[in-house]
């Protein structure tokens, strides 16, 4: 649990780095990179660890899939409540079917 909290803050520190300067279209591409920049260390102080919290319980692949997963969630509130960005029907089904790819990725821990 702790690694999925942990890259759950990860994922929320990168999502801002990577997508929150797009409300701020108008700011200079040095300042909104150097932001990013500060922005994603904050993240790596909390992936590091979550990847080496996780290691063992979960194999590489595992942890990958999880992040990628966590990422999604983080990505699809952030474009709600901070892009207001309404979800779509094919992007909800694409979710559902990143999920079954997940579920397929730990079958034998079912």
């Amino acid at each position: 649990m702790r690694t999925i909290v942990l890259l759950a803050v990860s994922n929320l520190f990168m999502t801002f780095a990577w997508y929150g300067h797009l409300k701020y279209r108008s700011e200079a591409l040095w300042k909104v990179v150097l932001a990013s920049w500060g922005i994603a260390f904050l993240e790596y102080c909390f992936q590091v660890p979550a990847n080496r919290i996780g290691y063992g319980e979960f194999t590489g692949y595992q942890l990958k899939i999880i992040q990628e997963v966590v990422t999604l969630i983080v990505f699809a509130v952030f474009a709600y409540l901070y892009l207001g960005e309404a979800p779509r029907w094919n992007y909800i089904l694409s979710f559902v079917c990143i999920i079954g790819a997940v579920t397929f990725a730990f079958w034998n821990r079912l």
